[in-house]
């Protein structure tokens, strides 16, 4: 668009209002701020949109001239087609197009990924994509999920294996933690709860409760042993006096995520999955490990005092020749 300067000076209008026109009409310009709903917001004042999208548009749009009057934008300006500099978009070194969107309500941004992936393998070969920004990160983090309860299970095992000083304990003891889990995954499934990160920090929290009351059971077990009882009667003992304990912790625990799992309101979303997780574990880890937890123990146990008398007998066996080639040296 040319600016004809010689007929907006004879018409008495300046430059700076031409410019000012095309900046507010086509672009636009923050004016001031109003109260609304006890919230600051911001006022922008911009051209309908009908009445800014072609060149024909210029002369919709009119200036007040040196004497007061109104003239047509389309006096002073003349329009006119231009070939311009193409727009070279360039994503990793090669030539791409820029997708942006939101999933829809009700979906979340995993699905909404994953069928962007699905369009995407439909499209003839040559053709491939990749994620940046925030999508980028949120695969990156998704894919670091299994690393992450991977390491969150070793470092219970580990902080087992310092408090009861054994390797082959604490097994009993992360046995019981899928129990756990599984109680967690069948309530995201009911509620329909997608596995976005809240819900994974509600499994994590799930595998430390569970593995707390495992814990309540194997230590008071293995108290009773030390003192001179039998494996299977230490275990019913300590199954029969830690079950309260175990009752009351968890039903304490499950009342206080109670609020999370129906929370309503801003947020409830992130405080749902968290709730939900948890207390769908801590009712699976009550119920089912109250009886698995002492079979993991006796199984475990009983294995390793089976590998423990057959690496004795191995021992015995392997000494044995040495004490008759000695007896059989003294004959001589």
């Amino acid at each position: 668009m040319d600016i004809d300067h010689e007929k907006a000076q004879a018409l008495g209008i300046e430059l700076s209002e031409i410019s000012r026109l095309l900046s507010v009409t086509w672009g636009s310009q923050y004016v001031n701020d109003f109260l609304h709903e006890g919230r600051v917001k911001r006022v922008y004042v911009q051209g309908d949109a009908p009445f800014r999208m072609l060149p024909e548009d210029f002369e919709a749009w009119y200036l007040r001239a040196g004497n007061g009057e109104m003239t047509p934008l389309s006096e002073v300006t003349n329009g006119r087609w231009e070939y311009g500099s193409p727009r070279l978009e360039r994503f990793n070194g090669v030539p791409s197009r820029q997708i942006q969107g939101e999933p829809a309500p009700g979906y979340s941004t995993g699905e909404a990924m994953a069928e962007v992936e699905r369009l995407i393998a439909q499209l003839p070969d040559g053709v491939a994509g990749a994620w940046s920004g925030l999508s980028y990160q949120e695969r990156q983090a998704g894919a670091q999920a299994s690393l992450l309860y991977a390491l969150s299970a070793l470092v219970v095992f580990l902080a087992l294996a310092a408090l009861y000083e054994s390797w082959t304990i604490p097994i009993s003891v992360m046995l019981a933690v899928p129990l756990g889990v599984l109680g967690a995954v069948l309530a995201a499934m009911v509620r329909g709860l997608p596995n976005d990160v809240f819900f994974q920090v509600g499994i994590l929290t799930t595998v430390g409760v569970t593995a707390r009351n495992a814990i309540l059971l194997v230590e008071f077990a293995r108290t009773l042993e030390e003192q001179g009882m039998k494996l299977i009667e230490a275990t019913k003992e300590a199954a029969r006096v830690r079950l309260r304990p175990i009752l009351m912790t968890s039903v304490a625990f499950g009342m206080g995520v109670l609020p999370l799992a129906f929370a309503s309101g801003a947020g409830a979303t992130t405080r749902i999955a968290i709730g939900t997780a948890v207390l769908g574990g801590m009712i699976s880890a009550t119920i089912l490990a109250t009886f698995f937890i002492p079979l993991f123990y006796v199984v475990v146990r009983r294995i390793t005092d089976f590998l423990s008398g057959s690496r004795d007998q191995d021992d015995s066996a392997a000494a044995a020749p040495g004490r008759a080639d000695g007896g059989v040296a003294d004959d001589r």
